[in-house]
């Protein structure tokens, strides 16, 4: 009987904790039952590095642009409806509601970023990397105009490319030169962001792309690859394919030298498309856009060259992004083709058109 009763009460007991959210010896709370699918929203009682400085005299966007041209544009993306376009050599992003309005009607976003290259948002904060002052910008939107409402210093050195990862609900920032992704989170229904992590590529405590300069990278599922850039030995980094939450190396694929210095990467239908801004040396004369089935053929030449026979060629092509189904190619060193569009249809390039 006290058999019987000893099991009944251990019974009622490990029921009673599994009712309560705690495990069977009733020493740590039990994770909510949730798919794999299904992610915890981030607090900042989970813990994080810093939080941002806040910006009391941020200025108000709405500026008209005073610019009749682009100079080295790096990047296009629409948010929350309204296109922008990062201007890097004017130090500067512009937007506009119409991505085909004339260049000097568009309004400017910030002049207080030193060339900046990428941007990225959420639907509630626009964050911006301002490459030369190692800092990111964060922006709100404010009754209608954009204001810079929090700022973070010391982010790396020439933080160069911004993600905002939906799966995460955070903005990955790449700091371009010393081998480190700093990712950014906000609480939801605040806008107050957070440095919660600083990882490395490699995953240790130090970072083998230390000292390579690495122009972007590419979120796919659970890998993040990163393009090729040339290291301090002179050599090409080649492509890393790194695991998304530890950024350990899973494998590296060398690449020709006249494709050491890439910019940006992606993958469409089933092809990798790439594109080159220098070779080995700094040239960029070896500049070109590229793509392949496989990346691991690009060292036997399995690869089809692209920009001079759908883009007219002759410049430097940079960042891609895709927005409702058009890609956006910026490039520089050719006057009057900065910002190209173009579509991507069973594996066919399509509708290519100099937007700018």
């Amino acid at each position: 009987m006290r058999r019987f009763t000893a099991i009944l009460i251990g019974i009622i007991m490990s029921i009673s904790a599994i009712g309560c959210g705690r495990n069977a010896d009733n020493k740590e709370p039990m994770a909510q039952l949730q798919s794999s699918e299904e992610k915890v929203a981030w607090k900042a009682d989970s813990g994080y590095i810093s939080e941002s400085e806040k910006v009391t005299d941020g200025a108000v966007s709405g500026e008209a642009n005073t610019e009749f041209s682009l100079s080295v544009p790096t990047y296009v993306t629409r948010i929350d409806g309204m296109w922008f376009i990062v201007d890097c050599y004017h130090d500067q992003i512009i937007y506009n509601e119409d991505m085909t309005a004339p260049i000097n009607e568009w309004k400017v976003l910030t002049k207080a970023a030193k060339q900046p290259h990428t941007m990225a948002g959420d639907g509630s904060v626009i964050m911006v990397d301002d490459t030369e002052n190692n800092r990111v910008l964060v922006f709100e939107n404010r009754d209608g105009a954009y204001v810079n409402t929090q700022l973070f210093n010391n982010i790396g050195k020439r933080p160069h490319y911004t993600v905002y990862d939906e799966e995460d609900k955070a903005f990955y920032v790449w700091s371009s030169t010393t081998g480190e992704m700093y990712i950014f989170r906000h609480e939801e229904g605040s806008t107050d962001m957070y440095l919660t992590e600083v990882r490395k590529a490699g995953g240790g405590e130090t970072s083998p792309l230390d000292g390579t300069y690495i122009r972007s990278f590419y979120l796919n599922g659970d890998e993040i690859y990163f393009v090729s850039g040339i290291g301090a030995d002179g050599k090409p980094s080649g492509i890393l394919i790194c695991d998304k939450n530890t950024l350990e190396i899973k494998e590296k694929i060398e690449v020709p030298d006249q494709m050491a210095g890439m910019v940006a990467l992606y993958r469409d239908g089933g092809y990798f498309y790439i594109t080159v801004s220098t070779d080995i040396s700094g040239n960029q004369d070896a500049a070109t856009m590229i793509r392949t089935r496989n990346l691991k053929r690009l060292m036997s030449g399995d690869y089809e060259e692209i920009y001079s026979t759908y883009f007219v060629g002759g410049g430097t092509p940079y960042n891609v992004t895709q927005v409702d189904g058009t890609y956006y190619l910026t490039e520089h060193r050719v006057p009057g083709h900065s910002v190209w569009s173009y579509r991507i249809e069973n594996d066919e390039i399509t509708d290519v058109q100099a937007v700018y």
